[in-house]
């Protein structure tokens, strides 16, 4: 699963965090930013994803406002 797609939208909608595959096939993550540009890439890993990506559901939680962000940009955890 190539997350440079990730990357790369997170960065085009201006949104900063993290993504990481884990050992179930799945992708867990985490972004900050503006609710509308969050909004955006929410609707991204909803239903586009990265080009070899099957997308059988997305699972949003931990939700909240936060007053600083926790990160400078976006990238892939191993």
């Amino acid at each position: 699963f190539p997350n440079q797609y990730t990357e790369e939208e997170a960065r085009k909608l201006g949104v900063v965090g993290w993504v990481k595959n884990t050992s179930q096939g799945t992708v867990t993550g985490q972004v900050q930013g503006p609710e509308d540009k969050v909004n955006a890439m929410k609707s991204w890993l909803s239903k586009v994803g990265s080009p070899s990506s099957r997308i059988d559901r997305t699972d949003f939680s931990n939700e909240k406002e936060i007053s600083k962000l926790d990160f400078s940009g976006f990238s892939t955890r191993y």
